[in-house]
Protein backbone atom coordinates (compact mmCIF):
# COMPACT_ATOMS: atom_id res chain seq x y z
CA UNK A 1 0.00 0.00 0.00
CA UNK A 2 2.45 2.31 1.15
CA UNK A 3 4.34 1.77 -2.76
CA UNK A 4 1.22 2.38 -4.29
CA UNK A 5 1.30 5.70 -2.53
CA UNK A 6 4.32 6.80 -3.20
CA UNK A 7 3.87 6.38 -7.02
CA UNK A 8 0.75 8.50 -7.12
CA UNK A 9 2.30 10.86 -5.20
CA UNK A 10 5.57 10.94 -6.88
CA UNK A 11 3.90 11.19 -10.33
CA UNK A 12 3.48 15.00 -11.03
CA UNK A 13 5.30 16.24 -8.52
CA UNK A 14 8.03 18.02 -9.98
CA UNK A 15 10.62 17.30 -7.01
CA UNK A 16 10.41 13.75 -8.28
CA UNK A 17 13.77 12.52 -9.48
CA UNK A 18 13.75 9.81 -11.91
CA UNK A 19 15.07 7.50 -9.42
CA UNK A 20 12.55 8.12 -6.63
CA UNK A 21 9.99 7.13 -8.88
CA UNK A 22 12.01 4.02 -10.21
CA UNK A 23 12.48 2.87 -6.81
CA UNK A 24 8.78 3.72 -5.78
CA UNK A 25 7.99 1.37 -8.90
CA UNK A 26 10.13 -1.73 -8.38
CA UNK A 27 8.50 -1.54 -4.38
CA UNK A 28 5.25 -2.09 -5.88
CA UNK A 29 5.93 -4.72 -8.04
CA UNK A 30 7.98 -6.57 -5.55
CA UNK A 31 4.91 -6.05 -3.35
CA UNK A 32 2.28 -7.14 -5.85
CA UNK A 33 4.96 -10.35 -6.78
CA UNK A 34 5.06 -11.76 -3.26
CA UNK A 35 1.09 -11.42 -3.09
CA UNK A 36 0.65 -13.28 -6.30
CA UNK A 37 3.48 -14.97 -7.59
CA UNK A 38 4.60 -16.09 -3.72
CA UNK A 39 0.93 -18.30 -2.90
CA UNK A 40 1.10 -19.40 -6.51
CA UNK A 41 4.48 -21.04 -6.91
CA UNK A 42 4.70 -22.62 -3.33
CA UNK A 43 1.12 -24.04 -4.11
CA UNK A 44 2.74 -25.46 -7.71
CA UNK A 45 5.60 -26.74 -5.59
CA UNK A 46 3.66 -28.14 -2.49
CA UNK A 47 1.61 -29.95 -5.57
CA UNK A 48 4.58 -31.14 -7.20
CA UNK A 49 6.31 -32.46 -4.33
CA UNK A 50 2.81 -34.36 -2.76
CA UNK A 51 2.79 -36.03 -6.09
CA UNK A 52 5.69 -37.20 -6.20
CA UNK A 53 5.94 -38.64 -2.11
CA UNK A 54 2.33 -40.22 -2.90
CA UNK A 55 3.81 -42.09 -5.72
CA UNK A 56 6.73 -43.04 -3.59
CA UNK A 57 4.52 -44.09 -0.08
CA UNK A 58 2.65 -45.83 -2.36
CA UNK A 59 5.34 -47.73 -3.86
CA UNK A 60 6.84 -48.30 -0.56
CA UNK A 61 3.35 -49.62 0.87
CA UNK A 62 3.19 -52.04 -2.20
CA UNK A 63 7.11 -53.48 -1.95
CA UNK A 64 6.89 -53.41 2.19
CA UNK A 65 5.49 -55.55 4.40
CA UNK A 66 4.82 -56.03 8.12
CA UNK A 67 5.82 -59.24 10.07
CA UNK A 68 6.43 -60.55 14.02
CA UNK A 69 10.04 -61.47 14.43
CA UNK A 70 11.15 -63.84 17.42
CA UNK A 71 13.83 -63.23 19.72
CA UNK A 72 15.99 -66.20 19.62
CA UNK A 73 19.45 -64.45 21.56
CA UNK A 74 21.15 -62.07 22.53
CA UNK A 75 23.54 -59.92 19.74
CA UNK A 76 27.14 -60.34 20.01
CA UNK A 77 28.55 -59.17 16.48
CA UNK A 78 27.82 -55.73 15.49
CA UNK A 79 24.80 -55.20 12.75
CA UNK A 80 25.31 -54.13 9.12
CA UNK A 81 24.46 -50.69 7.90
CA UNK A 82 21.43 -51.50 5.82
CA UNK A 83 19.69 -52.73 9.32
CA UNK A 84 20.73 -49.57 11.07
CA UNK A 85 18.89 -47.68 8.49
CA UNK A 86 16.15 -50.14 8.84
CA UNK A 87 15.61 -48.96 12.36
CA UNK A 88 15.50 -45.97 11.78
CA UNK A 89 18.20 -44.35 13.96
CA UNK A 90 15.57 -44.53 17.36
CA UNK A 91 16.75 -44.69 20.58
CA UNK A 92 15.85 -46.94 22.90
CA UNK A 93 16.81 -50.08 21.09
CA UNK A 94 19.00 -53.07 21.28
CA UNK A 95 20.24 -55.79 18.83
CA UNK A 96 19.28 -59.18 19.15
CA UNK A 97 19.35 -62.36 16.89
CA UNK A 98 15.98 -62.90 15.99
CA UNK A 99 13.15 -65.30 13.79
CA UNK A 100 10.97 -64.15 11.10
CA UNK A 101 8.60 -65.02 8.14
CA UNK A 102 9.12 -63.14 5.23
CA UNK A 103 5.95 -62.29 2.65
CA UNK A 104 7.00 -65.06 0.46
CA UNK A 105 6.90 -67.43 2.96
CA UNK A 106 10.54 -68.15 3.78
CA UNK A 107 12.01 -68.29 7.27
CA UNK A 108 14.83 -65.78 7.96
CA UNK A 109 17.31 -65.36 10.97
CA UNK A 110 19.75 -62.48 11.73
CA UNK A 111 20.85 -60.03 13.53
CA UNK A 112 17.93 -56.64 14.34
CA UNK A 113 17.14 -53.78 16.28
CA UNK A 114 14.87 -54.16 18.61
CA UNK A 115 12.50 -52.00 21.08
CA UNK A 116 14.19 -52.66 24.48
CA UNK A 117 11.05 -54.18 25.83
CA UNK A 118 11.37 -56.82 23.22
CA UNK A 119 15.14 -58.01 25.18
CA UNK A 120 14.21 -61.21 26.44
CA UNK A 121 14.17 -64.61 24.41
CA UNK A 122 10.97 -65.23 23.02
CA UNK A 123 9.88 -61.78 22.97
CA UNK A 124 8.23 -60.40 19.68
CA UNK A 125 8.37 -57.26 18.26
CA UNK A 126 6.65 -55.84 14.67
CA UNK A 127 9.22 -55.06 11.42
CA UNK A 128 9.19 -54.72 8.34
CA UNK A 129 10.65 -56.20 5.13
CA UNK A 130 10.73 -56.50 1.67
CA UNK A 131 9.47 -59.07 -0.49
CA UNK A 132 12.37 -61.17 0.08
CA UNK A 133 12.63 -60.64 4.08
CA UNK A 134 15.08 -57.97 4.31
CA UNK A 135 15.04 -55.58 7.11
CA UNK A 136 14.01 -52.38 5.85
CA UNK A 137 12.25 -49.18 7.31
CA UNK A 138 8.21 -48.25 7.91
CA UNK A 139 6.91 -47.13 4.89
CA UNK A 140 6.02 -43.36 4.14
CA UNK A 141 2.07 -43.11 4.69
CA UNK A 142 0.13 -40.36 2.56
CA UNK A 143 -0.27 -37.99 5.54
CA UNK A 144 3.20 -38.28 6.21
CA UNK A 145 4.17 -37.35 2.77
CA UNK A 146 1.10 -34.57 2.53
CA UNK A 147 2.82 -33.08 5.50
CA UNK A 148 6.09 -33.04 4.01
CA UNK A 149 4.61 -31.51 0.73
CA UNK A 150 2.54 -28.96 2.85
CA UNK A 151 5.83 -27.90 4.28
CA UNK A 152 7.82 -27.66 1.12
CA UNK A 153 5.18 -25.37 -0.06
CA UNK A 154 5.43 -22.95 2.55
CA UNK A 155 9.28 -22.85 2.29
CA UNK A 156 8.94 -22.66 -1.58
CA UNK A 157 6.60 -19.56 -0.97
CA UNK A 158 8.61 -18.03 1.83
CA UNK A 159 11.99 -18.70 -0.18
CA UNK A 160 10.00 -16.75 -3.60
CA UNK A 161 9.32 -13.67 -1.15
CA UNK A 162 13.04 -13.31 0.18
CA UNK A 163 14.22 -13.69 -3.28
CA UNK A 164 12.19 -10.72 -4.62
CA UNK A 165 13.22 -8.73 -1.39
CA UNK A 166 16.69 -9.35 -2.08
CA UNK A 167 15.98 -8.01 -5.51
CA UNK A 168 13.90 -5.24 -4.57
CA UNK A 169 16.93 -3.75 -2.03
CA UNK A 170 19.91 -5.13 -4.65
CA UNK A 171 17.79 -2.40 -7.27
CA UNK A 172 17.28 0.42 -4.33
CA UNK A 173 21.06 -0.28 -3.12
CA UNK A 174 21.96 0.25 -7.12
CA UNK A 175 19.74 3.65 -7.17
CA UNK A 176 21.02 5.18 -4.13
CA UNK A 177 24.29 4.76 -5.00
CA UNK A 178 23.16 6.47 -8.57
CA UNK A 179 21.51 9.15 -6.59
CA UNK A 180 25.08 9.88 -4.57
CA UNK A 181 27.37 9.88 -7.42
CA UNK A 182 24.99 12.41 -9.27
CA UNK A 183 24.85 14.44 -5.84
CA UNK A 184 28.74 13.82 -5.46
CA UNK A 185 28.71 15.15 -9.44
CA UNK A 186 26.66 18.36 -8.97
CA UNK A 187 29.03 19.32 -5.63
CA UNK A 188 32.08 18.61 -7.39
CA UNK A 189 30.71 21.73 -9.96
CA UNK A 190 29.16 23.74 -7.79
CA UNK A 191 30.41 22.77 -4.43
CA UNK A 192 33.74 25.50 -4.33
CA UNK A 193 31.37 28.51 -5.51
CA UNK A 194 29.26 27.51 -2.35
CA UNK A 195 28.09 30.79 -0.60
CA UNK A 196 30.45 33.24 -2.68
CA UNK A 197 28.68 36.39 -3.58
CA UNK A 198 27.51 36.19 -7.76
CA UNK A 199 28.21 32.71 -7.85
CA UNK A 200 26.55 30.80 -10.79
CA UNK A 201 25.73 34.40 -12.89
Amino acid sequence: MRSAVGVWRWRRNRLCRRTDLVEAWVALVALVLMVVASPVLGGLCGAVTDHALQRTAAREQRERHPTTAVVIGAAHERGSLADTQGAGGREGRIRVRANWTAYDGTLHTGTVAAPRRAAPVGSTFRMWTDRRGIRTGRPLDSTTAHGHAVFAGLGAAAAVAGLLEVVRRLVVWRLMRRRYARLDRAWARYGPDWGRAGAGS
